[in-house]
């Protein structure tokens, strides 16, 4: 190794430094500077908190929901029993506005453990009742009004 290497993969960070640095920057919500510390921690090393956190940096820096969900759904594969993937998975769903879709993954993910934030993200998202009449859809004019008057109901 010549003197000129040695220097270079000193001042350069590790995959874990990457990582490290993308997660408190996808924290702070500096999205541009967590993607490009996870994709350089992605590069070095695709473990699976690797591929799910870059792939919700990737969702909030540029809205490729297309690219992040695979990216996501192949951590969930290596490593299922783990409900901090589908915590970001789900989050990768509400950015994109399929909220249906985020539920599902965020009760998928508590089946497999308990995570805080998945619980959080369910309590914020709300609990919707079953549709007054079930036989007809939630967007029917009777079930949309005769469920607002139940709930001014029994709020009080």
């Amino acid at each position: 190794m010549t003197r000129g290497e040695d220097e270079h993969s000193n001042n350069e960070p590790d995959g874990d430094e990457l990582f490290r640095l993308g997660a408190e920057a996808l924290e702070a919500r500096n999205f541009a500077a967590a993607n490009r510390y996870l994709h350089g921690a992605l590069d070095r090393e695709r473990s699976p908190d690797h591929l799910s956190l870059y792939a919700l940096a990737l969702t909030q820096y540029t809205g490729n929901v297309q690219a992040a969900v695979p990216l996501c759904q192949e951590a969930i594969r290596k490593e299922p029993k783990n409900p901090t993937h589908f915590l970001r998975l789900g989050t990768i769903y509400l950015v994109a506005g399929r909220k249906k879709e985020a539920v599902r993954i965020f009760h998928l993910g508590l089946r497999v453990g308990r995570h805080p934030g998945i619980t959080r993200m369910l309590q914020a998202l709300g609990h919707r009742e079953k549709p007054v009449f079930p036989f007809l859809s939630r967007t029917n004019p009777l079930n949309k009004y005769l469920g607002k008057i139940r709930m001014n109901l029994f709020k009080r």
